[in-house]
């Protein structure tokens, strides 16, 4: 039995059926490449869901890492830490926004976030001011709160009752968005992009129309960037892309590097709602992770990773048009910098299969979206190893479309 075999076997046996895995085990990385069991490299266009940013085992994020390891990893909230305030003050200096909250996932920023919107409203307009409006289509996680606000049915469903007083609207629909605000809404939740949700923008139209109503009826606007924010756009958050600013943002993925922590920001009028033994967490915001979300930001900005995420993610969009220009089956671009995606008029899953077989990690989102979420490091070498391998994918397809003989 191969050590894949025997990974495989293992989880078989012993945990929850939830994920739908592909046949490989990782062992390791370095960069932009990670490799198997067997020393089988493979060029990472995933990066963990966008976690992994900076790559596989940066030197100085491993660096910080044992470093911090050696002194102190936890301690809890009930005492101060030298890096907490440090990242908080970091990361609004970056935002323009006021202080933070340190959770240990982007679901739980959303659900810390939910929770600060409806203190806020309940001060304002009394309990009855607790309604919230997400988009159709949207994804924010799997906790009930997170759930509730995500606009996709199979998600969804078999976890019901979620939390009432949710409406959807269509993203970018702006008069069905008018027609679900009112006096009762404490907060409008959306992702500028769609991650999950298949890489779909939203307009700068629809988000202002959203800053607008959400002055008007004094709810909170936040902002869902687990996916798309933290220099994904090329901008450190994506409402930078957007000129449009929310009340309250939640941030995750890349964040620590891989070491897990989440956070929401707000602006302080939302962030005085909230008072001591409201909220809370165990492991948010301990040492070693907001050490290296310190050193996470430290590097974006020292290797100047904003400016490659531009410029890369410019060529990664050119190359994926001229495939749209070229094959039947590729039909539309979605997205900018380093969240992107091709549209496909079949099936993505297989093509994520072969590509493992060619040494190039895609994935599959909404069925028929191949997702590019590349590490910040990405060259424009490793675009032109991963297109070179959709052409033959996509070559293939067409091939055997041609091959097939026509119905007697």
């Amino acid at each position: 039995m191969s050590r894949l075999e025997e990974i495989i076997e293992l989880e078989k046996r012993y945990l929850l059926p939830t994920y739908s895995r592909y046949p490989v085990a990782f062992e390791k990385g370095k960069g932009v490449f990670l490799y198997d069991f067997e020393g089988k490299k493979y060029l990472d266009f995933v990066s963990g869901l966008g976690v992994n940013a900076l790559g596989h085992a940066h030197p100085r994020i491993v660096k910080a890492i044992r470093e911090q390891a050696a002194k102190v990893i936890h301690v809890s909230n009930l005492y101060y830490n030298e890096y907490q305030g440090r990242l908080a003050e970091r990361l609004c200096q970056l935002s323009g926004l006021d202080r933070a909250f340190f959770s240990n996932s982007g679901t739980e920023a959303i659900e810390g976030s939910i929770k600060l919107a409806r203190l806020a409203g309940h001060r304002v307009g009394g309990e009855a001011k607790s309604r919230l409006v997400g988009l159709e289509g949207s994804y924010h996680g799997r906790t009930f709160g997170a759930l509730s606000l995500t606009g996709q049915e199979k998600h969804r469903k078999g976890f019901e009752p979620l939390l009432e007083d949710v409406t959807f609207v269509p993203q970018n629909d702006i008069e069905a968005l008018r027609a679900a605000i009112n006096a009762n809404t404490c907060a409008i939740v959306l992702e500028p992009i769609f991650g999950e949700g298949g890489i779909l923008e939203c307009s700068p139209e629809f988000l202002r129309e959203c800053r607008a109503l959400a002055d008007q009826h004094q709810a909170a606007l936040i902002f869902d960037e687990i996916q798309c924010g933290l220099g994904r756009t090329g901008a450190m958050f994506a409402f930078q892309t957007f000129g449009v600013v929310p009340d309250i943002v939640a941030i995750a993925k890349p964040i620590a590097a891989g070491v897990p922590l989440g956070a929401f920001l707000a602006r302080e009028k939302f962030a005085n709602a909230i008072s001591a033994g409201q909220h809370g967490t165990t492991f948010g915001g301990g040492p070693l992770a907001c050490r290296v979300g310190l050193e996470y930001l430290a590097i974006v900005e020292e290797e100047k990773l904003l400016e490659n995420v531009a410029r890369v993610g410019q060529y990664l969009g050119q190359q994926l048009h001229l495939l749209v220009d070229k094959y039947g089956a590729a039909q539309a671009v979605r997205g900018r910098g380093f969240i992107q995606g091709i549209v496909l008029e079949v099936p993505a899953r297989p093509f994520v299969e072969q590509g493992l077989a060619e040494g190039v990690l895609f994935n599959a989102t909404q069925d028929t979206v191949l997702r590019f979420l590349p590490p910040f490091l990405l060259e424009e070498k490793h675009v032109d190893k991963g297109i070179r391998v959709l052409k033959k994918l996509l070559g293939k397809k067409r091939q055997n479309e041609q091959n097939v003989l026509p119905a007697a």
